[in-house]
């Protein structure tokens, strides 16, 4: 998958406080995402998060 810094990914379920779109702020082994809705921020393996993706979004 070709996941870059800055886009938002809508994933297949949703955060605690009902948002589904999250950006990507680092990518490697692990991802960093901050949630849209609450601005938590959060690690993910990058297994998990590509498995769990719907649609990518690109800011330009």
């Amino acid at each position: 998958m070709d996941i870059r810094i800055g886009d938002v990914l809508e994933m297949k379920k949703n955060h605690p406080c009902g948002s589904r779109r999250f950006e990507v702020l680092r990518i490697g082994m692990d991802f960093r995402l901050r949630c849209e809705g609450c601005g938590h921020e959060m690690m993910l393996p990058r297994l998990k998060a590509e498995k769990n993706v719907r649609r990518i979004e690109r800011r330009e």
